[in-house]
């Protein structure tokens, strides 16, 4: 967990593609100590004002005593190297994303999560008392005020274990399945059942799975019951075997997915001027909507124990430039997923203090979730 204190990230051991040994790091890029200085320095003042910077000003600025030449020749090889572009002929230099991966990556000095935020982000997950899309939509919105962009929670569907399943007749031909997961969700399907089956059938399909296989997940279930059938093990009546193939038939292996919740979209379109940008962000909401990205979401956590960031357009995952990701999983005591959580902002988000609290949120997140 991250301390209360600033934090390098050279201190912390290698977590979520996050490089362990920054020193090697930066000196196998040939990337010398005034280099860094300048680069690190000119990341800051894009990150704080969205603007480049000059070499008078940054001879003004940097603790070691250089002069504005060798700050433009320093510059110049930064740009060559593709760390850095200049947006005007006349005009200082702004890191291009290549350079903020660098920065994030070899010269980041994190934050640390206050006292008065951790107190914030407990009392948003505090889940008594409240369903689980409730508190997965308060998540959601408190890192977007805590972070000033959007902030983003992926909810797994399915995933959980069965704490009970019963079928309720609607019609003659029709049934509810309700299935109630140990993490707090509920989920509905309407059936068709074979006509004549008596609400004895259904209380028998009932019976059936939740004296035997509670506690399982559904894709545990439903391996289970299929070799129980097939061996002819069920002790069912056929009309309650139907009932119970049908109520499985609903949740099928290719039904797979999440929840996502988002709040704080609005962050993203602040000082949105040109309209290439504004095209942006409307593709990007377009595509969080689908059940592609959350998959791709839930599986790019689940490569990784911490906080991943992709910058502008390095990830397939959103397609789009000018745009930061930072995600981690909530992970119960089992390690297993049991969401995603994090923000979108632009490039210029502050990393160093938004990291350490999307790591902090999702890991409370993974233990009130249990």
């Amino acid at each position: 967990m991250i301390g209360q204190g600033g934090e390098h990230m050279s201190d912390r051991k290698e977590r979520g593609g996050w490089i362990q040994n920054k020193s090697q790091y930066l000196s196998s890029l040939g990337l010398d100590t005034r280099s860094a200085a300048i680069l690190r320095e000119i990341v800051e003042e894009y990150l704080e004002t969205g603007g480049p910077i000059g070499s008078r000003t940054l001879s003004e600025r940097l603790s070691v005593s250089l002069s504005p030449a060798t700050i433009r020749n320093v510059m110049a090889e930064l740009t060559e190297s593709g760390l850095l572009f200049a947006p005007h002929v006349s005009a200082g230099r702004l890191p291009t994303d290549k350079g903020l991966r660098l920065f994030v990556d070899g010269l980041l000095q994190l934050g640390g999560v206050s006292e008065q935020e951790q107190k914030l982000i407990a009392q948003a997950l505090n889940s008594k008392g409240r369903s689980l899309q409730d508190l997965l939509s308060e998540a959601s919105g408190m890192l977007a005020g805590l972070s000033s962009a959007a902030g983003l929670v992926v909810a797994p569907k399915g995933e959980g274990t069965i704490k009970h399943i019963e079928f309720i007749p609607l019609s003659a031909q029709r049934a509810l399945v309700v299935l109630v997961n140990t993490d707090g969700q509920v989920e509905n399907r309407v059936i068709e059942i074979p006509a004549g089956s008596p609400p004895s059938a259904l209380a028998q399909a009932s019976n059936y799975l939740n004296s035997r296989f509670s506690g399982l997940t559904l894709a545990e279930l439903r391996l289970l019951v299929g070799e129980e059938m097939a061996a002819n093990k069920t002790e069912l009546d056929q009309l309650a075997v139907n009932v119970v193939e049908s109520g499985l038939a609903t949740w099928a292996d290719g039904d797979k997915g999440g929840t996502l919740f988002i709040k704080g979209q609005g962050s993203l379109l602040t000082d949105i001027t040109e309209l290439e940008k504004l095209s942006t962000i409307q593709l990007l909401f377009e595509r969080l909507e689908t059940q592609e990205i959350m998959l791709q979401l839930l599986d790019l956590v689940e490569e990784s124990d911490g906080v991943r960031i992709f910058i502008g357009a390095e990830s397939s995952l959103f397609g789009v430039s000018g745009v930061a990701t930072i995600v981690a999983p909530a992970r119960n005591k089992q390690n297993r997923i049991v969401g995603a959580i994090g923000v979108i902002g632009p490039t210029r988000i502050n990393y160093g203090r938004i990291i350490p609290v999307v790591d902090y949120t999702a890991r409370l997140l993974g233990r009130f979730l249990e």
